[in-house]
């Protein structure tokens, strides 16, 4: 025989219970016992009506002729025109008895908790007895049997006790004597021995099912649902949790106590008395595996079975020397818990014995506060005892497997994950049987921590990246294409899902936390709010995703200012602003110290050399313990684009205006011709080699004239430009006639740094530079004489694109 029980949202329409139908008769089993609930919402419907009349409120009869129209609906529906004479009459004969209690309720203006058990039954009652008028109209073997008749409890109402060895022998004798098929029964009601209704209390009809299965020892107990299972974690939190195949009931119960909502622990325990295997189904997705529950879990599979968590919840803290070393604090303290009906979900105590701290429901905490203080009264009067220390707008999360306990380092990968995303943690507990590990977190942080927990534990280590993007010109643009193209080949290849769910320029900003389409981010862009770099920021905070990262692909002092306070809530940053790295010396260390500190790494590979991996290459030599004796450099691609294409036959300022048609130079050229961009490289560069300099030590020997430095804009510069165009002609003449070219350099030697025009001769490594190329020479202790050499393309949107993607990447591997 087997058991099957469907929830209110599997019978919530005529649609649904059509599924049912077919789910039954595809059941393979000589006897089945069907056990439904109220329709969906009924039951709620019959409690506010109940409430209502019991206030003398008269709309409780607009709630009546919604009972009623609910049901007759639904016999219409189901049922043949021939068969539904009968059906109708039963229905509106009970519905006139339900018209009757209420009508008692409205007069007397009270609901005592035997007549709410009568009321509320006629949910669970119609719905088995229509259900079951359907399946023999439809040519199933069927029968009704009311479960009053079966299950005896007693007269506490509302959460009757189950008198098991009278019901176990009624169960016993009525399914062995029962010729049908299918009997169908309601579930949620009982009576007691006097033949008054009584309800089983939350998961009422969860418990009927359990109940009747352990009584008949049946081979298998099925809950249809509206989920496929248990899952890993819950699906409307975690898009990637998956339904779990197989799971023991001790899993099963820590799973459902916290927060997985598919079972309610009490209501099963006669099937896990009994060892009995249950299954989870789907009633929306028949041929869907669910999950099996058996008294053991394979021993293959993962170690951990599930994450799950609890909402709501405040952690109170008993605390002062005067519970060290004294008996009996903890036994008073959950006394009077205890007798104020309130439940403890979690409890941790210091060694020291100087606290205790317990975590229960938030609706539970004014209560709990004051009973407590009520009760240590004395020792708080001779400060003992602090008074009550309350902390608000917490969660439980939790994992939960039977094999953790024979597996190390589960609690060390569990809570540095968290830690990596700024997810602070207020208290730890671990049950004996290490079955679970729970942690109590922020209230705000539990849809990070329950998606960072899932993809450490179950997703394939594949891991997703969440960017933020800020500057959509040629850069920004170019990088969110490449993110476009490579996206299968990093999921597949670098097991990396990138996600780009913000993008703001200077006009505008668009956010999308299931992540913004890269094929249409331009169009998206457009018609998103007004930009607000305050609110960009505010926004990424209550967004609060796993793994973020703040991209800037701006030149904006103001964004460099700010990367700070992104460092500190753990979200890393990349950047190929230089701005941060070249600004106070203090301010630089501070951003390497708060990486360190948060965990989230700071990146500016782009600020020297584009994509070229020359800040990558110069971290591993200081690393591997060598050191930087001098560094020689051309650092500028627009320079040297410049003075690679400035020629007798050329003006200077044609080619100038021509490197930044092509995206060499800054949209301001004044910045690279100055030798300030130049200044900030090398700056960088000393920097990350241990050198504690600042913009100002830098020597500039700039070849622009002081007006040009002057200007004001980019018309009065090109302007500057054409009038000294003598001057610069001259400095081409004075390098050919020596036979040299022009390479603007950046110089570090021994702690001093300098740039400048100088002239290059045949031979030299720079002298075949062409185009926008970067080149840098590192003089080491271990190269002092053949410089390491790194050259290649060091300007242009598409390498600097590339580069900021590399240090995306390298945070995917962190």
């Amino acid at each position: 025989m087997k058991v099957l029980k469907f929830g209110g949202s599997s019978v919530a329409s005529a649609d649904v219970i059509r599924k049912v139908k077919e789910i039954v008769g595809q059941t393979e089993a000589k006897k089945m016992a069907v056990i439904v609930s109220a329709f969906g919402g009924v039951t709620d419907l019959l409690l506010n009506t109940a409430k209502m009349a019991s206030e003398q409120d008269l709309a409780y009869k607009e709630g009546l002729k919604k009972i009623e129209a609910r049901h007759l609906s639904v016999i219409k529906d189901l049922l043949p025109v021939a068969a539904q004479s009968r059906v109708l009459s039963k229905a509106k004969s009970e519905l006139n008895v339900l018209e009757t209690l209420l009508e008692g309720a409205s007069y007397i203006g009270e609901i005592t908790p035997r007549l709410s058990d009568k009321i509320v039954s006629f949910g669970e009652l119609l719905s088995a007895y229509i259900i079951s008028e359907f399946f023999c109209e439809s040519g199933l073997e069927a029968v009704y049997k009311d479960s009053r008749d079966l299950l005896l409890t007693d007269d506490s109402h509302g959460k009757a006790a189950v008198n098991f060895p009278e019901t176990n022998k009624r169960c016993k004798a009525y399914f062995n004597s029962e010729q049908s098929t299918v009997i169908v029964l309601p579930g949620f009601v009982a009576s007691t021995v006097d033949g008054n209704v009584t309800t089983l209390g939350r998961g009422g009809s969860d418990y009927t099912a359990s109940i009747i299965a352990a009584a008949v020892g049946a081979e298998e107990l099925q809950i249809w649902t509206d989920v496929s299972g248990m899952y890993t974690a819950n699906p409307k939190i975690v898009k990637q949790a998956k339904p779990i195949v197989h799971i023991s009931y001790e899993e099963a119960m820590e799973l459902s106590h916290f927060g997985a909502k598919v079972l309610y622990p009490p209501t099963v325990q006669p099937v896990l008395d009994k060892g009995l295997p249950m299954v989870i189904k789907n009633t929306m997705d028949s041929k869907a595996a669910g999950t099996v529950i058996t008294k053991k879990s394979p021993e293959e599979g993962r170690t951990v079975r599930g994450i799950s968590y609890i909402p709501n919840i405040s952690l109170l803290s008993l605390e002062g020397p005067g519970m060290i070393g004294i008996p009996g604090i903890s036994k008073r303290l959950f006394e009077v818990l205890s007798l104020a009906n309130i439940s403890v979900v979690l409890i941790t105590q210091a060694s020291s014995e100087h606290s205790i701290c317990i975590g229960i429901d938030e609706v539970d905490a004014a209560n709990a506060i004051q009973e407590i203080e009520k009760a240590f009264a004395y020792e708080m009067s001779l400060a003992k005892i602090k008074p009550v220390i309350h902390e608000k707008d917490l969660a439980i999360i939790a994992l939960v497997g039977d094999q953790m306990k024979n597996h190390q380092g589960l609690s060390g990968k569990m809570f540095s994950t968290l830690g990596k995303n700024n997810v602070n943690i207020r208290a730890i507990a671990q049950g004996a049987s290490e079955r679970n590990i729970s942690a109590v977190i922020r209230k705000e942080d539990v849809k990070k921590a329950l998606n960072t927990l899932h993809e450490a534990f179950f997703e394939e280590n594949i891991k997703q990246l969440n960017l933020f993007i800020l500057g959509t010109g040629n850069v920004g643009s170019k990088l969110l294409g490449q993110l476009k193209q490579q996206k299968k080949y990093l999921k597949e290849h670098l097991r990396l899902n990138i996600r780009v769910i913000g993008i703001s320029n200077s006009r505008k900003m668009v956010f999308e936390e299931q992540g913004i389409s890269l094929e249409k981010w331009p169009e998206l862009l457009d018609s998103g709010k007004k930009a607000d770099s305050a609110l960009f920021y505010d926004t990424i905070q209550k967004i609060n995703a796993r793994n973020s990262i703040l991209v800037d692909n701006t030149a904006s002092e103001k964004i460099a200012a700010s990367y700070p306070k992104y460092l500190k809530q753990s979200i890393s940053v990349v950047t190929c602003n230089k701005i941060a790295c070249s600004s106070a010396y203090g301010q630089y260390l501070e951003l390497k110290e708060l990486a360190r500190e948060f965990k989230a790494p700071f990146l500016f590979e782009t600020n020297v050399g584009a994509g070229l991996p020359i800040i990558d290459t110069l971290k591993h030599l200081m690393a591997s313990g060598d050191e930087v004796i001098a560094i020689k450099a051309v650092l500028s691609g627009s320079l040297n684009f410049v003075f690679d294409n400035f020629n007798e036959k050329t003006s200077f300022h044609e080619i100038v205006k021509k490197a930044q048609e092509q995206g060499y130079t800054e949209p301001d050229p004044k910045i690279d011709l100055s030798g300030i961009d130049v200044m900030r490289k090398i700056l960088i560069l000393s920097r990350e080699s241990g050198y504690t300099l600042e913009l100002t030590d830098i020597e500039n020997r700039s070849f622009l004239p002081e007006e040009a430095l002057r200007t004001k804009n980019n018309e009065s510069f090109f302007k500057v430009l054409k009038k000294y165009e003598g001057d610069f002609q001259h400095l081409l003449k004075e390098a050919s006639t020596k036979n040299c070219k022009l390479k603007f350099v950046a110089s570090l030697d021994k702690g001093k740094a300098s740039v400048g025009l100088e002239h290059i001769p045949e031979g030299h490594d720079f002298y075949s530079l062409s185009g926008s190329d970067n080149i840098v020479l590192f003089y080491t202790k271990r190269y002092p004489e053949q410089p390491l050499i790194i050259k290649g393309a060091g300007a242009g949107a598409d390498v600097t694109a590339s580069g900021i993607f590399a240090d995306i990447i390298r945070i995917g591997n962190y």
